[in-house]
């Protein structure tokens, strides 16, 4: 683990939701996973079936990871063992997202969301209509 100190003199967060994490130290390994379904209906109509996510393949399908196979060379320099910050201001944390402050050795982020909109048909008035469906 990478041998430096961190230090926050203020942290200001006003809502974390949604299996969000503030991860105040070191950690060895973090994992965050958010799965959503975001339904936005015109009528507001709700049914007891929904919300099944296997339904969908966005949240079955593999994430495609392109390798990284470039060679790349460089020099690090850490002369202060010390990350210091004054003030951390946040407004929201949602999502399974994460606030970290320390050194961490793995990360993994995933988020996956399905919006879906349903919106009610447009009336046409076929006097309206000219012969190629244009007004």
């Amino acid at each position: 683990m990478l041998q430096r100190t961190s230090s926050v003199d203020i942290i200001n967060i006003r809502v974390v939701s949604f299996s969000s994490t503030i991860q105040l130290g070191d950690s060895c390994i973090i994992n965050g996973l958010s799965s959503a379904l975001a339904v936005q209906r015109e009528v507001e109509e709700f049914y007891g079936n929904e919300g099944n996510l296997s339904q969908y393949r966005v949240y079955s399908e593999p994430i495609p990871f392109t390798p990284i196979d470039e060679s790349f060379s460089y020099l690090r320099q850490n002369p202060n063992p010390l990350i210091k910050v004054g003030k951390i201001d946040i407004i929201a944390i949602s999502s399974a997202s994460l606030l970290h402050v320390g050194s961490s050795r793995h990360v993994s982020m995933e988020a996956r969301i399905k919006h879906i909109r349903q919106l009610l048909p447009i009336p046409r008035n076929e006097e309206q209509v000219g012969e190629h469906g244009q007004k």
